[in-house]
């Protein structure tokens, strides 16, 4: 039907192969599964006597070919052995016949039908093939295992004397080339074409077995045979080096060095980013040094240079915005408002360095992040507790293996802009050991006058910090070496008062938490007087993390109760709570119902707020020895035998006898002995309970005193009157006595308590005695 040296014009149908390029005289094996095929296949055997023929697919991995997926050559073939598969397949032999050039498609459903002209092999020049297949048979005779797939076979071959066009055909699809590099023979008649082909891809692939036996010999020197894992790794890195990514280094390098220009960075600063970029261009991608340039100038790219954030200018949006996040604190949000207002009016960045103290839980890194917010600032936060070496802060140099930025151009590095807000956290915990003081080199970065040119070991270079918003916590300011605390401003946030704590619940931790766990606010009530009793009984914090986590295990119960009780709603008063939190955990001192003799009551600040203290004192028989305890601090006992020792001197003015304070031994005790208890403003308490007991007056119940005693009887001033103020209004006392130079401090205390609580100034310890024993 199709005589290899005519050409005929025909319609057969067609069938898409990929992967392999079929050639006239050899065989085709391959597996024919895709429908449109399988139609085809049998469509030939009814019709065409087994004739089809083959199409090659560009691309292998499309699933379902058209016309425009097929090389416009095909070799027409005959179908040889059929075998089917269990999967429902076929696994056929073709016997290819002819090269085809494609016409036309005649259908493409429920097969291919094409129209095709075969093309018979073209002999050229007979002389110059001679020699083609001369030089190609030498190459091949010398060559056959490492260029060709069957070697053996195409040996036998060439031996047995076949056909110039065979012998092309044959020996072209056993060459180790890839399968796309073969369709250039599909598509050529001409046999002196394809043997210059055959000679050129011989060569190629005899070049690239000498280099990979090369590259075999490189490795074999540096290694031990028996290292397998390091020979693949060394032969993969002498493969680089041979072939190499040159193309793709250039191209890294040349993107390197646009990003470098566009940074805008300082002009010495680009300069020596492009110093840094030769260097990186002549070192080969296996050595050491290569990758630490190449992270060195990673890090000044990513570093911002100029990039800033645009602050907000509506101070009134500034203000909303930070009374939205936090309730009280009205210090701190002034002092940022000034800021902001500074800023307006100059144009420029105010050089301010806030500290943030006050004790755990009050709220100072989540402030931090409402003023970044605020201000529409970038917030980047470093923790410094823990960091003893200086290298963490400035970095440490190049010339160490695994070198890195310091905290500060880490923190600059992630912000992306010169003028974010950068909290500092804990900086009251910067150790220092052998390797340096961190909290030295803190100095040039916390300095206004210094950190425009913050040097870091790192960089090698300054780096300007001045636009940078520094805000710091810490919970003791004495932890804070001196000149470091001098470079700040110190801003003092207290333990919050028990009405600030019950805001900050209504505002802040129930939505808090109903979002956290999923709970519909409408399906759950917390009433007032029950978050106040959690306040008082189940917390004694300085700040509000475990009010919130106490909020966050009523909302557990209350969704099981929802979903396993099948309630609609849960109501939560002063009365079930402990159904929620069990037993209360604390209990407020209450003020004594009666006057009595030798007790008086007086004001306490601790680190979770204030709370009233009873000073107990009895004497008995002995010989003028004084007894103390209730694990009193030293200072207290100080305070203790000041206020003896001013009554003793003055017993004649108090009408005591003067024979009991060498008759007797004096026992003055504070309740709650596992408490420490510190702090000299329990003087004049401890006074007016010793002359009490001594005199047998009693002292008045509804008076609470506060204030440290001289020797001479002088009242000085205390602090933390606040707190001690909101304890003598929770505990029922009437009346509190305070030093008079403690009258400035009267304006914090919360009107509700002013409102309730009477107030009176003393001078001296007479004052005391007059306001708070009665006649007997």
């Amino acid at each position: 039907m199709f005589k290899p040296n005519e050409k005929t014009t025909a319609t057969l149908p067609a069938i898409a192969i990929r992967g392999l390029a079929p050639f006239p005289n050899t065989d085709v094996r391959t597996e024919v599964g895709r429908s449109l095929s399988k139609s085809a296949l049998l469509e030939a055997e009814r019709n065409h006597e087994s004739h089809v023929i083959l199409l090659v697919q560009k691309n292998p991995t499309v699933e379902n070919p058209t016309q425009e997926d097929m090389l416009t050559y095909g070799i027409v073939a005959k179908i040889g052995i059929k075998i089917k598969l269990p999967n429902g397949n076929f696994k056929v032999k073709f016997d290819p016949i002819m090269r085809a050039e494609i016409q036309s498609f005649e259908q493409d459903d429920p097969f291919f039908m094409v129209k095709f002209e075969t093309r018979p092999a073209v002999q050229d020049n007979v002389d110059e093939e001679v020699a083609l297949v001369r030089m190609i048979v030498k190459q091949v005779m010398e060559n056959a295992q490492s260029i060709l797939h069957n070697p053996k076979q195409c040996l036998e071959a060439v031996q047995a004397g076949i056909s110039t066009d065979k012998l092309a055909d044959k020996l072209a699809s056993n060459l180790k080339i890839s399968e796309n590099h073969k369709f250039k023979y599909l598509e050529t008649a001409s046999i002196e074409k394809r043997l210059n082909y055959l000679l050129q891809d011989i060569e190629k692939e005899r070049h690239m077995s000498e280099i990979e036996e090369k590259i075999n010999r490189t490795v074999k020197k540096n290694i031990d045979e028996n290292q397998r894992e390091y020979y693949l790794r060394e032969k993969l890195r002498a493969i680089q080096e041979e072939l190499g990514d040159k193309v793709k280094k250039e191209s890294e390098i040349e993107t390197m060095r646009k990003q470098i220009l566009e940074k805008k960075m300082p002009k010495h600063i680009e300069e020596k980013a492009l110093y840094e970029l030769s260097r990186y261009e002549t070192l080969p991608a296996s050595s050491g040094e290569s990758g630490v340039i190449r992270t060195y100038l990673d890090f000044l790219i990513d570093l911002p240079w100029h990039e800033q954030s645009d602050d907000e200018t509506d101070i009134k949006k500034a203000e909303a915005a930070l009374e939205e996040t936090h309730f009280g604190l009205e210090k701190v949000k002034e002092r940022i408002v000034e800021y902001l207002a500074v800023k307006l009016l100059t144009g420029k960045n105010p050089q301010t360095i806030l500290c943030l103290v006050g004790p755990p839980g009050v709220g100072k890194t989540s402030l931090a992040q409402s003023i970044a917010s605020a201000l529409n600032r970038q917030f980047v936060k470093q923790s410094l507790g823990g960091v003893k070496d200086e290298s963490e802060i400035r970095g440490h140099r190049r010339t160490y293996l695994g070198a890195l930025p310091g905290r500060i151009l880490q923190g600059m590095r992630k912000a992306k802009v010169m003028n974010p807000l950068f909290l500092l956290d804990e900086i009251d915990k910067l150790g220092s050991d052998y390797k340096g003081d961190p909290s030295a080199a803190m100095l040039e970065v916390l300095d206004p006058e210094q950190n425009a040119r913050f040097s870091d070991h790192y960089l090698e270079d300054q780096y300007d910090l001045s636009q940078v918003l520094f805000i710091t916590t810490a919970n003791y300011l004495g932890n804070i070496p001196a000149p470091l605390r001098d470079r700040m401003e110190i801003i003092e946030l207290s333990s919050y008062t028990e009405i600030e704590k019950y805001n900050i619940a209504k505002k802040h931790l129930i939505r808090k938490q109903l979002e956290k766990h999923g709970l519909d606010p409408k399906k759950i009530t917390i009433d007032d007087e029950a978050v106040m009793r959690m306040v008082r009984e189940y917390t004694r914090e300085a700040g509000v993390r475990q009010l919130d986590r106490l909020f966050g295990t009523i909302t557990r119960k209350a969704i099981k109760k929802i979903l396993g009780d099948k309630v609609d709603h849960v109501h939560v008063t002063e009365d079930n709570i402990n159904d929620f939190l069990g037993k209360p955990k604390y209990t407020s001192h209450l003020a004594d119902k009666e006057p009595q003799i030798g007790v008086a009551t007086g004001l306490a600040y601790t680190q979770f707020g204030g709370d009233t203290l009873a000073v107990e004192v009895a004497y008995y028989k002995g010989s003028g020895k004084l007894s103390l305890t209730g694990s009193l601090g030293d200072v207290m006992k100080e305070s203790a035998e000041a206020a003896l020792s001013f009554i003793k001197a003055n017993y004649d003015k108090f009408s005591i006898e003067k024979h009991l304070f060498e008759d007797s031994n004096v026992h003055i005790h504070v309740p709650e002995g596992s408490i420490p208890k510190d702090g000299p403003s329990a003087g004049v308490t401890i006074a007016l309970a010793l002359i009490s007991a001594l005199t047998k007056r009693k002292v008045d119940h509804t008076i609470g005193m506060t204030g440290e005693i001289t020797l001479r009887g002088r009242v000085l001033p205390i602090g933390g009157l606040k707190e001690k103020a909101i304890a003598a209004h929770r505990s029922g006392l009437k009346m509190i006595l305070i030093p008079t130079e403690n009258k400035r401090d009267i304006d914090d205390i919360p009107d509700e308590v002013r409102n309730n609580l009477k107030i009176e100034l003393v001078d001296h310890m007479d004052d005391v005695v007059n306001y708070a024993l009665l006649e007997k």
